[in-house]
């Protein structure tokens, strides 16, 4: 039943926006919005979601990525940041300033971007994702994982080398592409049995 005072296309974003929380626990971006609602820009998407916020239909943070959530859900889970991951050249891990088995300090997200326990954080290093809004200094949210969907953002441990780094991952013949999001950067080759999903990216919390 459509929201008294509400349009057509605003109720679809907030049903949009209930169904993506609960099937996966972070909240969905513009362009999410933009391509599931039909709509012809991220321009009219926001045009909406601005209207909805000020109406208290939901609820933003212009610090935090994929931060819309629905108002009344505001319980609070403490997330690990466990070290850096290098979005450009590799980087080794573990080392004590890098990839740690214990956090290195914590930060406190709403449950729409880290509904799962046994998400963590790792502090972004480098340029290759920025063409993704993954700046150098952003935060990652991971969920661990060990596979992954081709397009999928993961951090790629790079058994010869010792190393982990954050690109999309491609399976071609030849073995596994690993794609950074920065036109100025080259891919990187490597063979499928060097390479080991450690994790997958739900969202991404940008600095100041």
């Amino acid at each position: 039943m459509r929201k008294p005072g509400i349009s057509q296309t605003r109720q679809r974003i907030l049903e949009l926006i209930r169904s993506f929380v609960e099937k996966r626990g972070y909240a969905p971006t513009v362009r999410d919005i933009m391509k599931e609602c039909n709509l012809s820009s991220t321009a009219v998407v926001q045009h909406h979601l601005n209207i909805l916020e000020r109406q208290g239909d939901i609820e933003r943070d212009a610090k935090v990525f994929r931060s819309i959530r629905l108002p009344g859900r505001r319980h609070m889970i403490s997330v690990p940041v466990l070290g850096t991951i290098a979005a450009g050249e590799p980087i080794p891990v573990p080392t004590s300033d890098t990839w740690r088995n214990e956090a290195v300090e914590t930060l406190e997200l709403t449950d729409e971007l880290a509904r799962e326990k046994e998400v963590y954080a790792l502090r972004v290093k480098g340029l290759s994702m920025i063409d993704a809004l993954i700046d150098d200094g952003d935060i990652v949210l991971m969920q661990p994982a060990s596979t992954a969907d081709d397009g999928d953002m993961v951090a790629a441990w790079l058994k010869d080398k010792e190393e982990v780094t954050l690109k999309r991952l491609f399976r071609e013949r030849q073995g596994i592409r690993l794609q950074p999001a920065n036109t100025q950067m080259k891919p990187l080759y490597v063979e499928a049995e060097n390479v080991e999903v450690q994790g997958k990216v739900v969202a991404v919390i940008r600095k100041l």
